[in-house]
């Protein structure tokens, strides 16, 4: 489904600046649920059916003490002389949160293979950011990483304060439900537990011009299902930042579906570099510059001590709209005035190229990578959606 504005990704109108714990900007929904019934299994459950989730349960390894050392000084430095770090962020950032992933050794479909039914004891309300999710929040404020692009539904990067006007959600957000006639978004302090972009039950209280009367229109998850194309706006900040990055750093996914873990390739194709920290293979190993095998949290903390950097401590719950000096760094992310015959960006973009696609097995069982092109960059198919979450 196509956005109803250019703007989608972003609420009404509100003053740079965060706002905690207010009825404002964070409305309550009146539905309660088990604790069983939000969490990733269920989400899952909640899909329509797809034969093909991608490669699932590949094994995990590390890098020894002494070799992961070394790749994360090389990763500071790296962050000390980016102009514009691009982090993409996976299933993998939240799991110490509770959150389970889908494709792990212990992930949700994983064990779905082997006919197992995984329970969970955590709610996404109560899921708190992990050290990950705060640590992008420190590298923000302190003027490092310019955009953030996540595949996560689980919302934890806007409760941690993230600005979202920084953020791309490919996959939407549990917590957001948006008007599909005006393109406004609601940010809640409960899971919406609608999904698949249908109707929430609710309506838009915008008011039109002189205040006469509200949009009222219908609002909808945000929540993609298998077959529901990504999110024109938030797609195209992705890919604008992906091409303005210098230094992409993919946090806890594997980038196995396609387009979404294509991407960081646009980083590289414009001269910058990609960072990978992932436990299991990726479908881009070949080309990281760096490829760290271990913790995202392990990794990020020491990434953080290394560049002199606080993480910030979460005190609840916060939607932050815009970050400071927001006009700035929304230059960042526009596409520049003119480009070459050969990358013009096409205007029309076919819905069936946007679909979820999975990465291919080789036959020593890995995860294949191959050289793909990315939606818009030349001929080929647009982004399309749903992955690691």
């Amino acid at each position: 489904m196509s956005s109803p504005s250019d703007d989608v990704s972003q609420t009404a109108p509100l003053a740079s600046h965060c706002v905690e714990n207010t009825q404002e900007e964070i409305s309550k929904t009146k539905t309660t649920r088990t604790k069983t019934s939000v969490m990733s299994v269920n989400y899952a459950a909640g899909l329509s059916p797809y034969a093909d989730k991608g490669v699932c349960g590949l094994p995990e390894t590390f890098d020894s003490a002494e070799e992961a050392n070394v790749k994360v000084e090389t990763l500071a430095q790296l962050i000390k002389e980016s102009q514009f770090l691009c982090p993409h962020s996976g299933a993998g950032i939240s799991t110490s949160a509770g959150v389970p992933c889908m494709r792990g050794p212990k992930g949700v479909w994983t064990l779905e293979e082997k006919g197992e039914s995984p329970r969970f004891d955590i709610t996404f309300e109560d899921a708190q950011p992990s050290l990950t999710h705060m640590a992008l929040v420190g590298l923000q404020r302190a003027g490092y990483l310019k955009y953030l692009i996540s595949q996560n539904v689980d919302g934890l990067h806007v409760r941690s304060g993230f600005p979202r006007d920084l953020l791309s959600e490919l996959h939407g957000n549990m917590f957001v439900e948006e008007c599909e006639k005006c393109g406004r978004q609601y940010v809640r302090e409960k899971v919406i537990g609608v999904m698949g972009l249908k109707p929430t039950g609710r309506y838009c209280d915008v008011m039109r011009s002189r205040g006469l009367r509200a949009c009222r229109g219908k609002l909808i998850s945000t929540i993609l299902d298998w077959e529901d194309a990504l999110p024109d706006g938030d797609l195209d900040k992705a890919e604008n930042a992906g091409r303005r990055a210098d230094l992409a750093l993919t946090l806890g996914t594997s980038l196995q579906i396609k387009p979404s873990g294509n991407l960081p390739l646009l980083t590289k194709r414009k001269g910058g570099k990609i960072v990978i920290v992932n436990l299991q293979p990726t479908k881009h190993d070949k080309h990281a510059h760096i490829r760290i095998n271990g913790y995202v949290d392990e990794v990020m903390k020491q990434v953080m001590e290394l560049l002199g950097l606080d993480i910030p401590k979460w005190e609840g719950p916060t939607v932050c709209e815009s970050s400071t000096g927001a006009s700035e760094a929304a230059q960042d992310v526009k596409p520049p005035r003119a480009l070459p015959a050969k990358g013009r960006v096409k205007k029309t973009l076919v819905k069936d190229e946007r679909k979820r696609e999975a990465a291919q097995l080789t036959d020593n069982g890995s995860v294949k990578e191959e050289m793909l092109s990315v939606k818009r960059e030349r001929g080929d198919s647009p982004v399309v959606k749903n992955e690691e979450k």
